[in-house]
């Protein structure tokens, strides 16, 4: 508990050192450059690539997870090494410590030695938004640039009017090279996952209610054994199983914002959320859920899934089944990971929630400096990811290499999906392209088709994507910088006192009744001041 309350407190501190650097300050760069201006003539021809040119273009952002401790720097990533040559400029990198994004860019930002180009997620992760970043002068308006020297880009975004009303803000500024899941396929990837050869043997279904998911969770632990038979990754966020609804979705809420009949609400403070703290609360106290589930992170739940101590849980389909299918085979021949509707209170109704993420992801993209030596430059080249040929070689990679054109469809090579220096077909498929996780481009769906090479991935994006959770999702709004700043504050103590409610009461260190306390404590927080700041927000992103 102490170390859990210590991390609640260092969270806490991190945050505010990031939300001061919007407040500016002497080490602020000046605003020069904010239009992108250039003196090159102005066109709307397209690139020929590779471009001729002898500069270099400066480039931050961090490395995959799926590469760490397989490749020590961008440099040496097979990928990165080809979008030079195929661009024809020369990158220079600087990655951040993993893990420590948001504190690096903070030292960055006050620094005020930029590079030219930054990969970052300026909706979620920066203080103010992107309006505030470009009105403090560390990152340029696109709208010019785009229109005159991203011809693929502006094609995109005029013949997917719904995905260009998401890029860009209320103000109408584009601000980044955005990251896009083209299909809904590529959208909905997280969910319930279950022992389904536990299930077969103990007569059960797979479960589709909440009373299910008791019958089941008791029956693992009496009759297998199963120690942890319902666990979670608690990273970044203890019971890291709410922000998508994936239990407390039944009782009709999630752990953040959402929207309802035309308003937001937040899930916490709604009477849902203390059903769920209820239930949880009551599994907890019967053994059912991990009892380190609070503090659990990724390698104790591989370990709890190889030795067979859980036997549900919530994962992705590549890291989740993929991952832990060979682990629970190795340990039990027989053994089956299948996912798992995301259950409902009533057999029969519709969930409510569930993971889907929208067609612009924010993470990923990347953004041009106002100390950019050359921003038209820097435009053309990220608008390769864009073209056709682009496409292809940030979600296929090299032909001849990582893919082989087979009746017209781009069919991933054993280099990749059975790599020769055993790396996962995540870590192999992170070399050579950018398909497994974001980037500046179009994500294809071909991709996910050979990434989950196992039946149950592909049934489980089925599965998962059953839900209403896009009715009910908040879109990427984007509040006024004075908004954003006003919102961080706030959230800030809000978020901390729900990880606290949370954390309390379903070890059962406070009464379920306890829980109308802190609802008034979030009031007091300025709550209500928040709801109404993301509730402007939405109508203006209506109005875009």
């Amino acid at each position: 508990m102490k170390r859990i309350w210590t991390s609640l407190i260092t969270i806490v501190l991190v945050s505010s050192l990031l939300a001061g650097c919007s407040s500016g300050g002497d080490n602020k760069p000046a605003p020069t450059n904010q239009e992108g201006a250039s003196n090159e003539t102005e066109t709307n021809e397209a690139t020929t690539y590779p471009i001729k040119t002898d500069k270099t273009i400066s480039y931050w952002g961090e490395i995959n997870g799926n590469l760490v401790g397989v490749k020590a720097s961008h440099e040496d990533v097979p990928f990165f090494e080809e979008w030079q040559k195929v661009t024809g400029v020369d990158l220079e990198f600087t990655a951040p410590p993993t893990g420590q994004v948001k504190e690096s860019m903070n030292m960055l930002l006050a620094g005020g030695e930029l590079p030219d180009l930054i990969e970052y997620n300026f909706i979620g992760d920066f203080p103010g938004g992107p309006e505030r970043a470009i009105k403090d002068g560390y990152i340029i308006k696109l709208n010019d640039l785009i229109d005159k020297h991203a011809p693929n880009l502006k094609k995109f975004l005029q013949d997917n009017p719904e995905i260009d009303k998401m890029v860009k803000t209320d103000e109408g500024n584009y601000y980044v090279f955005p990251f896009v899941r083209y299909d809904e396929y590529l959208r909905v990837f997280q969910g319930p996952i279950v022992r389904k050869d536990w299930l077969d043997e103990l007569g059960l279904p797979v479960p589709e209610t909440i009373d299910d998911w008791t019958t089941m969770l008791r029956a693992f632990k009496e009759k297998k054994g199963a120690t942890a038979a319902l666990a979670f990754n608690s990273k970044p966020r203890f019971f890291n199983d709410s922000g998508n609804g994936a239990i407390s979705g039944a009782f009709g809420v999630t752990r953040g914002f959402y929207q309802e009949e035309g308003n937001v609400k937040f899930g916490p403070a709604e009477a849902g959320y203390k059903d769920y703290l209820r239930q949880m609360r009551e599994w907890y106290a019967e053994g059912l859920i991990d009892k380190n589930a609070a503090t659990a992170d990724t390698k104790s739940m591989d370990s709890n899934m190889a030795a067979g101590a859980t036997g549900a849980t919530v994962g992705n389909a590549g890291g989740g089944i993929g991952k832990w299918q060979p682990l629970v085979e190795s340990n039990d021949p027989n053994a089956v990971l299948v996912a798992a509707p995301y259950p409902v209170l009533n057999k029969g109704d519709k969930p409510k929630f569930g993971q889907m993420n929208q067609a612009y992801a924010s993470e990923g993209t990347v953004a041009i400096t106002t100390k950019a030596t050359d921003p038209v430059l820097a435009v053309k080249m990220l608008d390769y990811g864009y073209s056709e040929e682009g496409h292809m070689f940030f979600n296929f990679g090299t032909e001849g290499t990582s893919y082989n054109m087979e009746n017209g469809y781009p069919k991933y090579t054993d280099l990749l999906l059975n790599n020769p220096d055993n790396l996962a077909p995540a870590q192999a498929i992170s070399m050579y392209t950018r398909a497994s996780y974001n980037g500046p481009f179009v994500q294809d769906k071909r991709y996910a088709e050979q990434f989950f090479a196992l039946d149950t991935q592909k049934d489980a994006v089925d599965i998962w994507k059953n839900t209403d959770a896009a009715k009910y999702s908040m879109p990427p709004i984007t509040p006024t910088p004075d908004e954003s700043s006003e919102y961080a504050t706030i959230m800030n103590d809000i978020n901390t006192l729900v990880d606290e409610m949370t954390l309390k009461i379903i070890l059962g260190v406070e009464q379920i009744d306890q829980v109308d306390s802190y609802v008034q404590k979030m009031k007091q927080l300025k709550l209500d001041r928040a709801i109404e700041i993301q509730n402007a927000a939405l109508e203006r992103f209506k109005n875009r």
